[in-house]
């Protein structure tokens, strides 16, 4: 397991890798442990892994792929497009059929 240490300016933080992050995970889903003995035993904050274990849970019961969420944010990414757009031809339209009268 690679985990590392960095630091941002005076600060340090560690980063730790999926692997390390499974198995602090299997320690409570399989193996019984609660959340403070898991982190305790590993060295880590329990807001840390109360952290990894939402987001794995979130993970878990998202039904959109990594193909469809790209696929997804793309779309939305042109929708926001598309509406700026339209109030600019909105506006536009209103300028020159003011100008028109």
């Amino acid at each position: 397991m690679d985990n590392t240490i960095h630091y941002r300016g005076e600060h340090e933080y560690k980063t730790y890798t999926s692997e390390f992050k499974t198995e602090a995970l299997g320690l409570i889903s399989e193996q019984g442990y609660s959340v403070q003995e898991a982190a305790s035993a590993l060295g880590i904050t329990t807001s840390l892994l109360y952290s990894w274990k939402q987001k794995a849970e979130e993970h878990a019961n998202s039904t959109v792929n990594s193909d469809e969420r790209t696929e997804l944010l793309s779309l939305r990414k042109e929708v926001k497009q598309l509406r700026m757009e339209k109030e600019i031809l909105k506006k536009a339209s209103a300028f020159f059929a003011k100008e028109m009268k």
